[in-house]
């Protein structure tokens, strides 16, 4: 054997033990089982054949533009006072419909300019036009408040990967789905818990520390509120329900609470589970350097006033400021469990949801189908294999088996590349195995004709397959080539399924043009060097 074929079969040899080892990885125990247990380990499987829960959700943008609409508001009255600009009112006039315009009523005709500087220094993102009787009606710019609902989206989906990354779901797919209508696909293979899973994602676990106006006194309702204010709630103040200080909860319970909160969600670096004095569970925050300051000076400027601890909405817990607090607190209470302190604290260590997310499909795919597809596209991929290597036997005779070698190694290549890059398989990835396989064929045959039609032509076994493999050579790359165009363009613009389907698809090929070629061609060289002078080739 020359030096030429001895490289080249070391570089095959080496490359089926890399490949081998994608597949399996080091197994525990080298038996049918262990063997089995190693794949499943490197070879995730997807949605269809593991079972899961597939949901389509869609982001409530406008819950986005309207939070920030509010801040602007305060921005807005904030800078109005600063300036010593008098004005009437600073409002919404629909927030359900229009969130993002805001109305100033009242600003004297004089203090045009300076209104107009505002908002071109503050509020740049706005357009502001003036109105009759002294009002300013302020609109969001259209690529503002685009990029706004768009931004919404994508940091609802990075939120959501947080939290179901830090529950541990296999392989799941959270992506952008549909066109134009802000909704997000979530498919998570082999979730036994889906109404958990639900749950925290949809929780905005928005944590706000507020003043707590009426010395923390919770009253029975709303009226009851208004009642002991003569009908008329104080300026900048809003009503929330919650609990009392205590923790248990009381039915239609309502607090005056501030409506700027001393610290928000944003400030929060670290959340952590642990257990109060008592030994019940509780969950401590750690808040950021500028969060600590501020908190730092709003307990300091309201010792033994009441503060509420307000959590997507709704007052948690109610305590008087008995000294200055930098950059630590804890949520605490008598009905908090271990399971709700754990959901919690990885809410808000993977951070707040945008918007609200609404429920637009929910499919659940139970384990038994997935088992029987496996078990149809496995036996389908080993039938069509077992009649692909007889047929290339019985057709090309001794040829046959060249192409079979290569036909094994590329399938071992495509699970090899699997196992690596750590794809997830799935029905229509069975599909792109078995479709590989026959583009594998494809290649062999165009070969093998070429080199049958240069032996009738005269030329000896040597000429015959070098011609064979250069003229076929441009044909095989141009039909892999197109191939793998529209395998990438099912990846860019399919969703899950068809994404599996893709890259199959691609690994295949990408390992077909290596063994049809460059494998197949050194097994004929092996072949014709053990041959005599003018003896025939197989084929």
């Amino acid at each position: 054997m020359n030096k030429n074929l001895v490289w080249k079969l070391g570089l095959v040899a080496a490359i089926l033990l890399i490949f081998l080892f994608g597949i399996f990885g080091v197994p525990k125990e080298v038996s049918g089982h262990g063997l089995l247990a190693s794949l499943q380990d490197r070879i995730h499987l997807g949605l269809d054949l593991k079972g899961g829960t597939h949901l389509i959700l869609q982001v409530q943008v406008n819950d986005a533009v309207n939070a920030d609409s509010d801040r602007a508001v305060e921005r807005l009255k904030d800078a109005l006072r600063t300036k010593k600009i008098n004005y009437a009112d600073v409002s919404k006039p629909d927030p359900v419909n229009t969130p993002d315009k805001i109305v100033i009523k009242g600003v004297p005709p004089e203090s045009s300019s300076d209104l107009r500087s505002i908002v071109s220094d503050r509020l740049s993102e706005y357009e502001s036009v003036s109105g009759a009787d002294n009002s300013w009606t302020l609109a969001m710019k259209p690529q503002s408040l685009t990029s706004l609902k768009n931004q919404a989206v994508q940091q609802a989906i990075e939120t959501i990967r947080n939290r179901i990354d830090q529950l541990g779901v296999s392989e799941p797919v959270i992506e952008e789905h549909g066109l134009g209508q802000y909704q997000i696909l979530v498919q998570l293979p082999g979730v036994d818990d889906p109404a958990r899973v639900k749950e925290i994602m949809q929780s905005t676990a928005m944590l706000e520390i507020r003043q707590a106006l009426d010395n923390g006194q919770g009253y029975p309702d709303e009226q009851g509120v208004l009642a002991a204010h003569n009908g008329v709630l104080p300026a900048d103040a809003v009503l929330i329900h919650g609990k009392n200080k205590g923790g248990s909860v009381i039915e239609d319970a309502v607090y005056l609470i501030s409506r700027v909160s001393a610290v928000a969600g944003h400030d929060l670096r670290q959340a952590n589970v642990g257990r109060d004095e008592t030994g019940r569970p509780e969950v401590s925050f750690i808040l950021t350097g500028e969060g600590g300051r501020r908190f730092s000076r709003f307990t300091r400027e309201h010792i033994n006033d009441y503060l509420a601890v307000v959590l997507d909405n709704k007052v948690q817990e109610v305590a008087v400021i008995k000294s200055e607090i930098s950059d630590q607190g804890r949520i605490s209470g008598g009905g908090m469990t271990e399971q709700y302190a754990k959901d919690l604290a990885l809410v808000l260590n993977s951070g707040a949801l945008p918007a609200s997310i609404k429920y637009l499909e929910e499919r659940t795919v139970g384990p038994s189908l997935g088992s029987d597809s496996i078990r149809a596209g496995v036996r389908a991929a080993i039938i069509g294999m077992l009649a692909v290597l007889i047929f290339m036997l019985v057709y090309y005779r001794g040829a046959g088996i060249n192409a079979d070698i290569a036909l094994i190694l590329n399938l071992v290549i495509l699970l090899g590349f699997m196992g690596y890059f750590g794809a997830t398989l799935t029905l229509p990835g069975i599909a792109g195995v078995i479709l590989t396989v026959g583009m594998g064929v494809d290649s062999n045959v165009l070969i093998f004709e070429r080199i049958r039609e240069e032996l009738r032509n005269g030329k000896t076994p040597p000429s015959a397959v070098e011609q064979g493999f250069s003229h076929a050579w441009i044909t095989i790359v141009d039909t892999h080539v197109t191939t793998i165009v529209s395998a990438a363009i099912l990846f860019l613009f399919g969703t899950g399924p068809v994404k599996g389907f893709a890259v199959t698809l691609t690994f295949g090929l990408l390992a077909n043009l290596f063994t049809a070629v460059f494998v197949s061609r050194m097994i004929f060289d092996w072949l014709l060097s053990r041959k005599q002078r003018g003896e025939a080739l197989s084929i």
